[in-house]
């Protein structure tokens, strides 16, 4: 039986790269106004008023993740940024001409890419994934969880039905209805770039594909909170930030690292926003809600704190919108130190600012490695040491972190859906994944008279030692 499904899965999905191919090559001549006003329509015709609220309201019913509202704002944002991002920037021909080095680059497509889709973001990351393959002339074939199949295949329709409007081929844009293991790892195997926007597992089998893919780190964001720190507004964007679409993003704050001087004054600030401190034994009770024989619970992942302590079996205030939790130790033994997927917040205490460097780098050891970290402060001192002593591929100054590290109108970010993590995280690449990364380039050099430098000029004083 198993055989027969991977011997369906592997014809399945070469008729799929197939069709994709045939669609890609037929663009290979577009020129850069014919593929800009492409990728144009496709993201209007995915945010204009109707397909952006529709698509919205079945990414909140289908995932029973997150909500409506902030679904559609990330929608709105990520796609628009990416769109603004990609304004004015050569994918097609000659992007860039060296006269001084004698050097041309030329883009080219990279092919079939492969997109593995989250049913955290089932609404901005197709979005965003097929805008950006679109404008280095590729085409895409999305595979999504199978909880958030409808979304995906929502989205994909109305791409087509854009594609179809331009004269463009529909199938540059394909997505697969009824996924399933067999067929994402097929997908994997067959396509000429993977983009893998997932859990570490997914990650892992996109870079044992024997396929070139780009990776995401798991997230653990620590957030950093020293003495200079304006509390009220530093409250207010953990808040915003920690609450967001619920935490289903990987950049949600985990954990908050307080300064012990302003650790009382800054929990007051964060009850001001809706934060509840859970006591002992409501973090035991917590503790066994959100965990189950190791692996989250997915009754509590990205659902309203209310919801959460219902299931959890505590009281809180009415306007609760998330919990905290003190915690001092990290690791397995400390499950609260790790990832959580959900509104409630790990909150640790510091004396010297070494200690609070120690401490985001001993809880994205254990988990989150690479990913990112943030710092509310007005020290610049303690700002660029945080920056220089930790293994994070981004950290975000006096911002909320879900809202900073993807990209927005108030950063300089690159706008994305997929953050890579570097060697840390096991990902190839530090950067915000792009356009950028879906073309090939060629390199076109000419002879010039040599150049060659002195030995004065390359060793210096060196020589005189």
């Amino acid at each position: 039986m198993l055989n027969t499904m991977n011997n369906n899965a592997v014809e399945f999905v070469a008729n799929l790269v197939d069709r994709a191919r045939k669609a890609q090559e037929a663009i290979e001549n577009y020129t850069q106004e014919q593929v800009d006003r492409l990728v144009t329509a496709i993201v209007w015709n995915i945010v204009k008023d109707g397909p952006a609220q529709e698509i919205s309201k079945l990414a909140e019913e289908e995932s029973r993740m997150g909500n409506y509202q902030d679904k559609y704002n990330k929608l709105m944002a990520k796609s628009k940024g990416a769109l603004r991002d990609m304004k004015g920037k050569k994918s097609v021909g000659v992007i860039e001409v060296d006269e001084e080095r004698k050097l041309i680059k030329i883009a080219k497509p990279v092919g079939v890419i492969g997109a593995l889709v989250p049913c955290t973001n089932p609404e901005a990351t197709p979005t965003v994934k097929i805008a950006h393959a679109i404008k280095g002339k590729n085409a895409i074939i999305l595979s999504p969880h199978p909880r958030t199949k409808k979304t995906n295949s929502l989205i994909v329709k109305i791409v087509r039905e854009t594609l179809k409007k331009y004269n463009a081929p529909e199938d540059l844009v394909i997505g697969i209805d009824e996924p399933t293991m067999e067929i994402s790892s097929e997908l994997m195997k067959q396509s000429d770039l993977v983009l893998a926007t997932g859990g570490a597992g997914l990650v892992k089998a996109a870079y044992s594909s024997g396929t070139p893919a780009y990776g995401v780190g798991a997230g653990n964001a620590v957030i950093v909170v020293d003495e200079t720190a304006d509390l009220k507004d530093a409250a207010f964007k953990i808040r915003a930030s920690k609450t967001f679409d619920f935490a289903t993003s990987c950049s949600a704050e985990n954990s908050i690292v307080v300064q012990e001087d302003i650790y009382e004054d800054m929990l007051e600030a964060l009850k001001v926003e809706g934060g509840y401190l859970a006591n002992e034994e409501e973090k035991k009770k917590l503790q066994s809600t959100l965990w189950i024989d190791g692996h989250l619970n997915p009754k509590i992942i990205a659902r309203p704190a209310l919801e959460i302590a219902e299931i959890a079996e505590i009281d809180v205030p009415k306007d609760t919108k998330f919990i905290m939790v003190e915690e001092e130790g990290v690791g397995k033994d400390y499950p609260f130190s790790g990832e959580k997927l959900s509104v409630i917040m790990a909150v640790y205490k510091y004396d010297d600012f070494q200690e609070a460097v120690d401490k985001v780098n001993e809880i994205t050891r254990y988990q989150g490695m690479g990913h990112s970290c943030g710092i509310h402060s007005f020290n610049e001192e303690h700002i660029m040491k945080l920056a220089l002593e930790t293994k994070v591929s981004r950290m975000n100054v006096n911002q909320g972190q879900a809202l900073a590290n993807t990209g927005n109108w108030f950063n300089g970010v690159p706008f994305t859906t997929s953050l890579g993590c570097g060697t840390w995280g096991g990902n190839i690449t530090t950067e915000n994944i792009t356009w950028k990364h879906m073309i090939n380039v060629t390199l076109v050099s000419r002879y010039f008279p040599p150049v060659v430098p002195t030995d004065e000029e390359l060793f210096g004083d060196i020589m005189n030692d």
